[in-house]
């Protein structure tokens, strides 16, 4: 596997490192896209980890910075935030091609990432494939049930309420917003984006952790969330309880990179040296 700097797109204006296996004739690569503001190699070297191990395993990949972050600057074009974003992903789809022979990509995405993965994934038909790290979600009935009831009958919870009452009615605030949040839309649009990936034969891997509780705390709340696509064979989903949102753990990183890997191994195998896709 070789690893390679480039800047590249319409205006040069965009920063990258591919990783390119020996051999490697094409097919399926992977583009792993900014977490928030994070620089390309993402939270915690998630990223730099991530395509390092999808190279060794035969995929092509590259993780680089989308205009105006971390090393790429702006192209001063008048685009909005989304046609920026879809043009990124052009130029991205673009150079992976010329570099390793893809025809088709599987975008991954953590938080805002995985917002704009699922702008891309919804449009472009060179996206066969998904994993959105933390993505789209909404406050269902069933989170809060799971969340408010245990509270409601808890005595202590209540007793600690009371007695901080004044101090809290004096100094009240508004409730603050997290700091790791994806932008809401739609559901009802979100659900047909959903349902218009599969229908072209995507697949999706939707993985989302304990660090997003404030809006999500169960397996059950993908299907509360996006309804009967969810059941899909073509969608995977997981929820890990345990894991932090930006996989601060050495453990955690090596779970989620390894099921990622054994994702993509079932549903896109990676090409064979000497086969042409």
């Amino acid at each position: 596997m070789r690893e390679e700097a480039h800047r590249f797109g319409r205006g040069r204006h965009l920063v990258g490192i591919a990783g390119v296996p020996e051999g490697a004739v094409g097919e399926t690569g992977v583009i792993v896209l900014n977490a928030g503001l994070v620089h390309r190699i993402g939270p915690f070297r998630l990223h730099v980890e991530l395509t390092r191990q999808l190279n060794a395993a035969g995929y092509p990949t590259l993780r680089f910075d989308l205009s105006t972050l971390g090393d790429s600057s702006a192209t001063g074009g008048g685009q909005t935030r989304t046609q920026q974003v879809c043009a990124d992903l052009d130029d991205a789809m673009t150079l992976l091609k010329e570099r390793a022979g893809c025809e088709r990509f599987v975008l991954v995405g953590l938080c805002s990432g995985a917002q704009n993965a699922h702008i891309v994934a919804a449009t472009d038909p060179r996206v066969s494939g998904a994993v959105f790290l933390d993505g789209y979600a909404y406050r269902t009935l069933g989170y809060k049930l799971r969340h408010y009831l245990p509270r409601l009958v808890d005595p202590g919870r209540w007793s600690r309420l009371l007695r901080r009452r004044g101090a809290e009615a004096a100094a009240a605030k508004p409730a603050s917003e997290p700091v790791f949040a994806v932008a809401p839309a739609p559901r009802e649009e979100v659900i047909a984006d959903f349902t218009g990936m599969v229908a072209r034969g995507m697949k999706l891997y939707l993985v989302y952790s304990g660090g997003i509780s404030n809006y999500f705390n169960h397996a059950r709340q993908f299907r509360e969330c996006f309804g009967r696509v969810m059941d899909h064979p073509a969608v995977t989903t997981r929820y890990v309880a345990e894991t932090d949102h930006t996989y601060i753990l050495t453990g955690d990183r090596a779970r989620l990179l390894d099921g990622i890997g054994g994702w993509l191994t079932r549903n896109f195998p990676p090409a064979v040296a000497g086969r042409h896709a």
